[in-house]
């Protein structure tokens, strides 16, 4: 489609509302996505960052993309509307991807060749938007046979009272006996509505280790999907988050196995305080001809105040006789016996509840491999704790 049509399709789409099944949790009454300028109208200002590290790559997203660093024998560069696999995975069939599929203007094209290893990770800045704008960001990876690298994807504002509109799409491609790691870590501004579809297809033998950080912006939903396509496919999708104030977190979730012996294991852990609330909708879907599937999903949230609150919905389709999918979801308050037992050791509140935080999320954690992720990832979740 052009992208004309493109934007008559985005303009053709109701807006979702809680009658909506998928959309029953989070409530867009009041907001408008046309009301935001556009992105590339208005100076983006610097973005803060949540990691610390060496790359092999770096690209800062803001008013336009700069390719600070680039790797040899890889593509790292500016991404193509005219790219054969753009829309391959996420099309325009939902208002906030057919709207990004319409006016995206900040894209990046990640092209690992066959067999290319890469020891250092590539690094994209994203920018939150600036107050009243739209940011538009689109990444396509793709990971040729053989290759290995990883790839952290950082959205973070450097100003926590931007009220902005961030929508962003990635599709992933890993090819055969490839490994790829996708982080993407999202901590924009408590004012930021934030939309995101990201969907990768797995091949034969080749395994997507996937980290999802979510911790700002003020309501919107994120799209986490896998397609396991390829025989062997092994994907492992990790995720925390953290809520405070009324912020609204929404994540819905895809496993698609679609060939045999498929491995899928998704585990997020989420913590809440204040009036904040989380939804998780998860689905494992297993077809007909993906015989001896192994799947998992769970979700655990804790609350750490009264009002706080999370909605966990696992899901099952499985079309397949011969599987072993399980899952498991809980929403439980902090224990009231650890929190005594760690105060009358001496500790306040705020650095008891910080102690039982890291246990919650440390088996989450100790599944991330790069270790200034999970360092990062720790840290961030024990701020969120006040001084007390």
């Amino acid at each position: 489609m052009s992208r004309a049509e493109l934007l008559e399709r985005y303009r053709a789409l109701p807006m979702p509302t809680t009658t909506d099944e998928s959309w029953r949790f989070t409530d867009l009454k009041g907001f408008d996505p046309d009301t935001f300028v556009q992105n590339g109208h208005v100076p983006v200002p610097g973005t803060g960052t949540m990691l610390d590290i060496d790359v092999a790559g770096l690209a800062t997203v803001g008013q336009g993309i700069e390719i600070e660093r680039a790797p040899n024998g890889i593509r790292f560069e500016l991404l193509d509307e005219s790219h054969p696999q753009l829309g391959e995975l996420v099309g325009a069939d939902e208002k906030f991807a057919a709207q990004n599929a319409a006016e995206w203007k900040h894209g990046l094209l990640v092209h690992v060749p066959k067999g290319v290893v890469l020891e250092q990770p590539l690094y994209v800045r994203v920018a939150n938007p600036p107050d009243g704008s739209a940011l538009f960001w689109r990444l396509l990876v793709v990971a040729e046979p053989g290759s290995r690298f990883s790839i952290i994807e950082d959205l973070s504002s450097s100003d926590p009272d931007l009220a902005g509109y961030s929508n962003a799409v990635v599709e992933l491609f890993v090819g055969q006996e490839a490994k790829v790691e996708y982080v993407s870590l999202q901590n924009l501004a408590r004012e930021t509505w934030h939309f995101a579809s990201h969907r990768a297809r797995v091949g034969r033998d080749a395994e997507l280790d996937w980290v999802a950080g979510g911790f700002g912006s003020k309501k919107g939903k994120v799209r986490i999907e896998n397609d396991l396509a390829g025989q062997g496919a092994t994907s492992r999708v990790t995720g925390a988050y953290f809520a405070d104030g009324d912020q609204h977190l929404d994540y819905d979730t895809l496993q698609e196995h679609q060939a045999p012996n498929t491995t899928s294991d998704f585990a997020f852990k989420g913590a809440l305080r204040d009036e904040a609330t989380a939804v998780w909708r998860g689905m494992i879907r297993v077809e007909p001809e993906a015989q001896k599937t192994n799947a998992y999903q769970e979700n655990r949230n804790l609350l750490l105040s009264p009002k706080a609150h999370a909605d966990s919905i696992p899901g099952l389709e499985i079309q397949a006789n011969d599987v072993r999918c399980t899952h498991g979801a809980t929403v439980s308050q902090v224990d009231r016996d650890q929190l005594f037992y760690a105060m009358a050791r001496g500790l306040t509140q705020a650095d008891a509840e910080r102690i039982i935080l890291r246990g919650f999320f440390q088996d989450v954690l100790d599944r991330i491999e790069l270790e200034p992720v999970r360092e990062a990832l720790g840290e961030a979740l024990e701020a969120r704790i006040p001084q007390g």
